[in-house]
C-alpha cells in the first residue's frame, strides 16, 4: 500500500511505524526519573552519533519545536554585534520580524523573492547572521557552506529544522543550530534541539541581553551556560511519549546511517525532477537548480489556462486538485504554504520512499488534467 502522507510538518513516520513501537515509553514517569533521565541522555547521544556532531557542542532538548529553540537562541545570544538576517521564504521573514520589531536590533535584511535566494557572499561576517539551511516553504535550500568563513567574528546562527538527517551539514560552519525532530524523521511535534559551539557558549557567558528572558528561553546559571540543560535535565517537561517515539525515528536512522537518509531524500528529489521534466505545465518553484529542496519541494503551475487565472482563482483550482488527492487517499496535505505562491509542495525526506512520489504524482497529473478541461 502507498504512503499518501507529504505534510511538510509534521512529516510522514517512517516506513512500518507502528503504535506498538512506543509500548516501552515512560510515560506516567518524571522526566526527571533515573528512566527518564536515561531516555533523554540517550536521545541526545544519538543525535550526536547519527549527525557527526563534535564532542564539544553542546545539544538541548527544547519546548516549542524549532519555533522554540531558534527564539531561545536569539533572545539568549543577539545583541552586541550588528546582525544580518537571510529571507527567502515566511519562516526567515518571521526571524527578521522577530529581530526587528521586538528584539529591536534593526538588523541588516538581505531578501529574496520565493524561489530565489539572497547574495550569500555579501554577508558581512563581523555581523552575526541568521539564515536557514532550507526554505521549507519556498523549496530553496542553500547550494553549500562554502560562503561561511571558519574565521568568521560573528556568530553564524541555522535554522535548520527542514536540512537536518536529509542534507550534508558542515558543523565547522555552524554556531548555533536548531531542528525539530518532527520533520525529517518524521517524530512527534512540539520538542526542538538546540545545537551550541564553543563559540556560542562563550557569547552565552559573556553576555547578558538587556531584555527580560523568559524562562523556558533561559540557558544561564551562575553565570555559566546551564550544563544540565544539555545532558538531559529539560527546561520544562517534555512528553515521554514523543521522546520515546524519537528515539525509535533515530535507531531507525542509524541502520541507515546519515549518508543513507540523505540519498534516500535525494532519490525522492531525482524522482520529482524526472517527472517535472516529462510535464510542460509545471515547474520548480526554486529558479535554480543548484538550490533546490530535496525535503519540501515546491513546485509551480505554469500550464498557459491557469497562469491566466487571476492568483485567487490560481490558488483556488490549485486548492481544488490537492483537496481531490487528498479525499480519494493519494496525496494529503500538498497545497503551498498559505504566504507562498499558489501550487504545490511535496514532503521528500527520508521518511518518504521514491515509489510513493511516483505515485503520487502521476495521479495528480491524471486530475490536473481533466480539471484544466473543465476550465
Amino acid at each position: 500500500m502507498h504512503n499518501p502522507n507529504f505534510s511538510s510538518g509534521p512529516c510522514s513516520k517512517r516506513p512500518h511505524w507502528s503504535l506498538d513501537f512506543l509500548m516501552n515509553a515512560a510515560v506516567g514517569r518524571s522526566h526527571r526519573s533515573s528512566l527518564g533521565k536515561e531516555k533523554l541522555v540517550k536521545a541526545i547521544a544519538q543525535s550526536r552519533e547519527i549527525l557527526g556532531i563534535p564532542q564539544d557542542y553542546l545539544i538541548g532538548i527544547m519546548p516549542g519545536s524549532d519555533t522554540g529553540a531558534f527564539e531561545a537562541a536569539m533572545w539568549t545570544l543577539l545583541g552586541p554585534r550588528p546582525v544580518t538576517v537571510l529571507v527567502w521564504e515566511s519562516f526567515s521573514a518571521g526571524w527578521a520580524t522577530d529581530i526587528t520589531k521586538h528584539l529591536k536590533l534593526n538588523p541588516t535584511v538581505l531578501k529574496a523573492d520565493y524561489g530565489k535566494i539572497p547574495d550569500l557572499k555579501s554577508v558581512d561576517w563581523s555581523n552575526d547572521c541568521v539564515f536557514v539551511a532550507n526554505g521549507t516553504t519556498s523549496g530553496v535550500r542553500i547550494p553549500d557552506w562554502n560562503w561561511i568563513p571558519k574565521n568568521r567574528e560573528g556568530l553564524s546562527m541555522c535554522d535548520a529544522t527542514s536540512a537536518v538527517f536529509a542534507m550534508t551539514i558542515d558543523w565547522s560552519k555552524v554556531d548555533v543550530l536548531t531542528y525539530s525532530w518532527q520533520k525529517c524523521l518524521g517524530g512527534e511535534a512540539a520538542h526542538g534541539v538546540l545545537v551550541l559551539s564553543p563559540k556560542a557558549v562563550q557569547r552565552i557567558e559573556t553576555y547578558d541581553p538587556p531584555w527580560p528572558l523568559p524562562k523556558v528561553f533561559r540557558m544561564k546559571k551562575g553565570g555559566k551556560v546551564d550544563k544540565a540543560i544539555f545532558e538531559g535535565d529539560t527546561i520544562n517537561t517534555p512528553s515521554m511519549l514523543c521522546v520515546e517515539d524519537y528515539l525509535d525515528a533515530l535507531n531507525w536512522a542509524k541502520e541507515i546511517g546519515l549518508a543513507g537518509l540523505i540519498q534516500r531524500s535525494e532519490k525522492n528529489l531525482k524522482a520529482v525532477e524526472d517527472w517535472v521534466g516529462k510535464n510542460d505545465w509545471i515547474d520548480f518553484l526554486a529558479a535554480s537548480k543548484d538550490t533546490r529542496s530535496s525535503t519540501s519541494v515546491c513546485l509551480s503551475v505554469i500550464g498557459e489556462k491557469v497562469r491566466k487565472l487571476s492568483k485567487d482563482d490560481q490558488a483556488k483550482f490549485l486548492k481544488s486538485i490537492s483537496s481531490e488527492l487528498g479525499k480519494k487517499n493519494i496525496a494529503h496535505d500538498i497545497n503551498s504554504y498559505r504566504d507562498a505562491p499558489p501550487g504545490f509542495r511535496f514532503w521528500c525526506g527520508p521518511t518518504i520512499q521514491p515509489e510513493d512520489v511516483k505515485y503520487a504524482l502521476t495521479e495528480m497529473e491524471k486530475v490536473y488534467n481533466q480539471k484544466v478541461k473543465e476550465l
